[in-house]
């Protein structure tokens, strides 16, 4: 058994969520439930789980197409696709698209309780790290905390991911493209300035009241987190 594990399951269909929710609670494994894609990748954008049950046919979104973005993203949670396609061929579709196994249904809750514990010993991947540093800033991602020189700074959920994503890619250019396609999902310009004013605003928080600043605007490229210091 692998310790205190989170997963998140992502099924659509209510009674067969809620008997994972149950013999997974009872297995020692703590579970959240998304009912439908848009949820799920969601949930599996916004929060760190050890592995994640994905029925493939799923309302608003399908679960190949919810692994697919979250690769894209890339956020590298390990996935264990469930369907009632069991063909060969739809195995090698699943796994394709990013996910780690495929279980076809009808199965056995002991196999996919083994299945789960094994990718849950699965370390080493860049999105498992939950706490980013740059110069004394840090972010926590599993208690969704910022601090300053050990002061907690207050951020509103956009402004954390917004973070979040800079300093994932701390040192490197981060263009507005990139932006608006990780941290608003936008795949197109709404020309407008909202990316902007959530850069100044999150710039004012991170920056008021301390003396190193740490957000810089590379003009005509996009935006950097950088400590000047350690160069």
């Amino acid at each position: 058994m692998v310790a205190h594990m989170k997963i998140l399951i992502i099924e659509d269909d209510i009674e067969a969520a809620a008997y994972l929710v149950k013999a997974f609670r009872e297995a020692g494994i703590v579970s959240d439930h998304a009912s439908d894609g848009d949820s799920g990748l969601f949930m599996a954008s916004e929060n760190s789980y050890d592995a994640l049950v994905v029925d493939r046919m799923l309302p608003r979104r399908d679960g190949l197409a919810v692994i697919s973005e979250l690769r894209r993203k890339n956020i590298h949670t390990p996935a264990l696709i469930l369907s009632a396609l069991g063909q060969v061929d739809d195995r090698v579709t699943g796994l394709r698209a990013g996910g780690d196994d495929y279980l076809p249904k009808p199965y056995a809750f002991n196999e996919l309780l083994a299945r789960i514990e094994v990718l849950g010993r699965r370390k080493g991947a860049p999105e498992q790290d939950t706490v980013y540093r740059v110069g004394d800033l840090e972010l926590d991602r599993l208690s969704h905390t910022v601090r300053r020189q050990g002061r907690e700074i207050p951020l509103q959920p956009r402004e954390f991911r917004l973070l979040e994503y800079l300093m994932k890619n701390a040192g490197q250019v981060v263009t507005r493209t990139m932006l608006l396609e990780n941290v608003w999902d936008y795949h197109f310009d709404p020309q407008t300035n909202v990316i902007d004013v959530h850069v100044s605003r999150l710039r004012s928080k991170i920056e008021k009241d301390f003396d190193q600043p740490l957000l810089r605007t590379v003009r005509g490229a996009g935006y950097m987190m950088k400590d000047e210091r350690s160069e």
